[in-house]
C-alpha cells in the first residue's frame, strides 16, 4: 500500500466542471489505511476529504469544500496513482458532484515539495 501520509498535491488538470486548480494545495494524511486531507486556493475557500486507501495505493474519497461563491459542494472520487520517473506520485481521478448539477469529471493531481509551493 503506498504512504500519502504528509504529502502534498496540486492539480495540474480537471474538467471545465470542476473547481480545482493550479493553485490549489492538498495536504495527505494517512493512519492505517484512512486517508484524510484539507484543501484550499484559487475558487476554494476550505475542503476536506476522507477516504480509505486499498492495497494498491487507490483512493476511495469523499470531499466537501466552501467555493468562491460561499456554497458547500459535495463529491466523490476515485483516485489512481501513478509513480512517476522523479519517484513522486501522479493521481488520476475520476469524480463526481454529489450537489449541484451532479455532474461527473476527471483531475490529475501531482505530487509536490512542500518547498516548491
Amino acid at each position: 500500500m503506498i504512504n500519502y501520509d504528509g504529502r502534498v498535491f496540486k492539480p495540474v488538470s480537471n474538467t471545465e466542471n470542476g473547481e480545482t486548480s493550479d493553485e490549489t494545495v492538498f495536504h495527505y494524511k494517512q493512519d492505517g489505511n484512512i486517508l484524510t486531507s484539507t484543501y484550499a486556493g484559487g475558487r476554494i475557500k476550505q475542503g476536506h476529504l476522507i477516504g480509505l486507501v486499498d492495497e494498491h495505493g487507490n483512493i476511495d474519497m469523499r470531499y466537501h469544500q466552501v467555493n468562491d461563491r460561499n456554497e458547500i459542494m459535495t463529491g466523490i472520487c476515485r483516485s489512481t496513482p501513478e509513480i512517476m520517473g522523479n519517484g513522486k506520485i501522479r493521481l488520476h481521478e475520476s469524480w463526481q458532484w454529489t450537489s449541484g448539477d451532479r455532474s461527473a469529471g476527471r483531475s490529475v493531481l501531482e505530487e509536490s515539495d512542500a518547498h516548491e509551493l
